[in-house]
């Protein structure tokens, strides 16, 4: 894996930035033990000495310099770890064994260990204090064992800043060479698709983390765009093919009509035949464009309370006439109070498309039956003939642009009626179902109650 390009992933430079502040926060933590583990040492061996020159007060009794004198020189004798020095007011020693001192009271740290005769590599720590005729006192012990432990602590401190800068460092590379991996496997994945491998999916590695969560939807959002395509590449097909015919017919039409003679009718009936071809054209483009617009969900913005009774009331009143002048019949049986959520116009669209989908498949004598009711889940509406019917494998296929069965070929329309009603429901968050009628196509429009805290405006 290129190092240059692992430096410069965003993982790695927050690995960086989280060993500052493990940096920050380990010297945080050696000031704070440092300050306490020394301070409580300081203080225990200032609690030792005061103790002690208390002890040697009280030894002296009375508090004159010749019974401190004695004091000390008992002391001395008994080796207790301390060290001792008596001065007079005129700073000449009088016990003890340090070298003169300025008489200066309180805690003292005495690092000069050079001028100890006897204990060249001793460091110091006592008090001093006056004495009651004008000289000075002094008790110290050895405080070597503070120091040490300062170098100690300072020398755990810096092996362990080093060890986990180094485990840190470590630890950042390889989740940043994991992490680049996986996003390597993303773009060499888009790298495919773009160079034609349509199929291609971004592989999971089943740890079920945020970067599989990401994959998968990346995957279904490419396998969406897969079926947009497929069906961008079927509409043109269908496109191509179905108006391939018409054009032909059409242009054939214009060739005769150039070759025969100049007459008035026939050149009239021509036109209108040409016109009327045209027509077909321009209705399945329209066709298109309104199922395009319908699948894009910008009419859902309008969407209101439609009276779905009265909808369907007028559309029965509507056909009524028409399926009567074909010598076949309409039974409508309407639930009165049904409404859903929705565009009125497209909702008039999708219902006048199946009831004349019915009547123009069914022979005379057909009837054909639209029905509402209300159930548990919602609103279902049902539009059912006596026909020929659909095949149970064609039933999903008719809903797709331009798709008819053979024996609808030689009936007027272009095969978008299904679809365009298939696309209103969809739109309609509605369930478009074909069925047996035994005999004939029974279509069940369910329409779902809204969601519980969603009502509809």
């Amino acid at each position: 894996m290129n190092l240059q390009r692992l430096f410069r992933t965003s993982s790695f430079r927050l690995t960086l930035l989280y060993v500052l502040f493990t940096g920050a926060s380990f010297l945080v933590l050696f000031a704070v033990i440092f300050w306490s583990t020394t301070s409580f040492m300081q203080h225990q061996i200032d609690i030792t000495v005061a103790a002690e020159i208390k002890e040697v007060r009280t030894a002296a009794g009375d508090g004159s310099s010749e019974s401190l004198r004695r004091a000390i020189e008992s002391s001395t004798k008994q080796a207790g770890g301390f060290y001792y020095l008596l001065q007079d007011r005129a700073g000449n020693v009088r016990a003890g064994d340090l070298p003169p001192l300025d008489p200066i009271s309180g805690i003292r740290e005495w690092l000069e260990p050079n001028r100890l005769p006897h204990y060249p590599d001793t460091d110091i720590r006592g008090r001093g204090e006056a004495t009651d005729d004008g000289g000075y006192l002094f008790v110290g012990t050895n405080s070597h064992e503070v120091h040490e432990l300062r170098e100690s602590v300072a020398q755990s401190f810096l092996w362990g800043l080093g060890a986990a800068m180094l485990l840190v460092l470590v630890g950042g590379a390889l989740m940043s060479a994991s992490v680049l991996r996986r996003i390597e496997a993303v773009s060499q994945t888009s790298r495919d698709i773009v160079a034609g491998d349509l199929q291609r999916r971004i592989p999971l590695n089943g740890s079920g983390d945020e970067f599989d969560h990401l994959a998968d939807s990346l995957n279904a959002m490419l396998d969406c765009i897969g079926v947009l395509m497929e069906g961008l590449r079927q509409v043109s097909t269908d496109i191509a093919h179905d108006l391939r015919t018409p054009l032909t017919r059409l242009r054939q039409r214009l060739e005769l009509a150039q070759q025969r003679p100049p007459d008035s009718a026939a050149l009239h009936a021509t036109i209108a035949a040409t016109l009327t071809d045209i027509d077909a054209i321009l209705q399945t483009f329209g066709a298109l464009l309104r199922i395009a617009q319908i699948e894009s969900g910008a009419r859902k913005a309008s969407f209101r309370t439609v009276d779905l009774s009265e909808l369907l009331h007028t559309v029965a009143e509507i056909y009524q006439p028409a399926i009567e002048e074909k010598s076949q019949s309409l039974h409508a049986d309407i639930a009165a109070g049904l409404s859903v959520h929705g565009d009125r116009e497209l909702l008039t669209q999708l219902f006048a498309n199946l009831v004349e989908n019915a009547s123009r498949h069914c022979n005379e004598g057909a009837s054909i039956e639209l029905a509402a009711r209300r159930t548990s889940a919602g609103v279902e509406v049902l539009v059912a003939d006596n026909g020929p019917g659909i095949p149970a494998d064609m039933r999903d296929k008719v809903l797709q642009r331009f798709v008819r069965l053979d024996a609808s070929r030689t009936t007027p329309g272009n095969g978008l009626g299904l679809a365009l009603a298939h696309a209103v429901a969809a739109l309609h968050d509605a369930e478009l179902e074909l069925g047996d009628n035994a005999p004939g196509l029974r279509i069940d429009v369910r329409f779902s109650l809204p969601a519980p805290g969603r009502q509809p405006p």
